[in-house]
């Protein structure tokens, strides 16, 4: 039996519309996380290695002028801005800043991904639904005709298949794009630990030592201020 497209898509049940419609979030959903981590995921070696000398030369606040002049979307710069924007009520505040900044970053950079792995997950399940759909038809020919044609039987038998064959199909799909965003977001999340981690150093400037007065390595003889009296 010759089947186009449009014939298979119909004799395939109305799961394989709900896979469809799965398959073409699983898309856009991973095609709209690439280019947000594009955008975030710029490398902010320098600007790190640049704020952390324009700290130590000038101060929090100037980095932070420094950086507010820098246009960048990478979470580490953000979890910068908080850290030096509370730099003057000190490292405790500084801190409570940057810890707030990288939940909110994090919220970002994984946005999305647990729903590919919830897809991954869901494909396979309606495409097993359906096989057995499609096999409980097959059987209820059996039951109503004593004597079922090959082109009957085919009808159950090929909806079984296909839906397999989607379930699979989506949560291969799913599951390659989960695994790529999720790494790649990693890496993004790497450098805001980084500057989690360092920045704290960075305002911890070690206070100015006022050189103590040296004694004298000798010491007078009781009558030595008596004989140099008299002279």
């Amino acid at each position: 039996m010759n089947l186009n497209l449009l014939q298979l898509l119909a004799s395939a049940g109305p799961l394989l519309w709900v896979l469809l419609l799965l398959s073409l979030y699983v898309v856009y959903l991973t095609l709209l996380r690439v280019q947000v981590l594009g955008r975030l995921g710029v490398n902010v070696d320098a600007l790190i290695e640049r704020l952390r000398a324009t700290t130590a030369e000038s101060g929090p606040q100037a980095a932070l002028a420094e950086l507010d002049r820098t246009p960048t979307a990478a979470p580490a710069a953000n979890v910068m801005r908080a850290g030096l924007a509370r730099a003057d009520r000190g490292q405790d505040a500084a801190i409570g800043a940057m810890n707030a900044a990288v939940l909110a970053e994090d919220a970002r950079l994984y946005a999305g991904i647990q729903a590919l792995g919830t897809a991954a997950q869901i494909g396979p399940l309606l495409g097993l639904l359906g096989t057995v759909i499609g096999m409980v038809r097959s059987f209820l020919v059996f039951s109503q005709t004593s004597a079922p044609t090959t082109a009957q039987l085919a009808t159950g038998i090929s909806e079984a298949l296909v839906n397999t064959g989607a379930g699979l199909i989506v949560a291969i799909v799913a599951y390659v794009a989960r695994g790529a965003l999720k790494a790649r977001a990693d890496r993004v999340a790497v450098s805001m630990e980084r500057v989690r981690e360092e920045l704290p150093g960075w305002l911890a400037r070690p206070a100015a030592r006022t050189p103590e007065p040296r004694g004298l390595d000798f010491e007078f003889a009781p009558g030595a201020a008596q004989v140099g009296a008299r002279r």
